[in-house]
C-alpha cells in the first residue's frame, strides 16, 4: 500500500491512484511488488531536521529514503522537501510537476536497488528515471 502525508506543507496536486499505478509498474520493471510505502511531503526545515536527526549530515536534500525492502517486495519511508523540489525545478528549467514525479520515483528506484552515489551510478539513476517519467 502506498500513502501520502504533509508535515507542515500542504500536499502536492498529484493523483494518487494514478500516481500509485505508475510506481507499481515501475516497480515491476524491476521484479519487485510494492509494500508499504510511505510518501511524507514536507519543508526543507523537515527534511534538514531528518537529515541530522538519522543520517547525521547537516544539509538540504530534495529526497530521503528509508529502505525496509526484504526480498522482492519494496517498502520504505519517502521524505520528499517540496521546497527543494521547487528550487531544483527552477534551477534545472523543468516544470514543477516533472521534477515532483522525478524525485517520487527516484525514491522507488533506490527501493529497487539501483544507486547513485558511487561512479558512473548516477547516470544509471537519470536513465532510470526518465525511463519510468516516460512510462507516466
Amino acid at each position: 500500500m502506498i500513502t501520502y502525508q504533509t508535515e507542515d506543507m500542504r500536499m502536492p496536486a498529484i493523483r494518487k491512484r494514478e500516481t500509485s499505478e505508475w510506481i507499481k509498474a515501475v516497480a515491476a520493471t524491476y521484479n519487485k511488488k510494492v509494500g508499504e510505502v510511505a510518501y511524507i511531503f514536507c519543508s526543507d526545515e523537515k527534511i534538514l531536521e531528518v537529515n541530522r536527526q538519522y543520517l547525521e549530515h547537516d544539509y538540504y536534500t530534495d529526497i530521503i529514503t528509508f529502505d525496509y525492502t526484504e526480498g522482492n517486495r519494496i517498502s520504505g519511508d519517502l521524505f520528499i522537501s517540496l521546497d527543494t523540489v521547487r528550487t531544483n525545478a527552477e534551477q534545472f528549467g523543468q516544470p514543477y510537476e516533472r521534477e515532483l514525479y522525478r524525485v517520487i520515483i527516484h525514491g522507488i528506484l533506490h527501493l529497487c536497488g539501483i544507486n547513485d552515489k558511487g561512479p558512473g551510478e548516477r547516470e544509471l539513476m537519470e536513465a532510470a528515471e526518465n525511463r519510468a517519467l516516460a512510462m507516466r
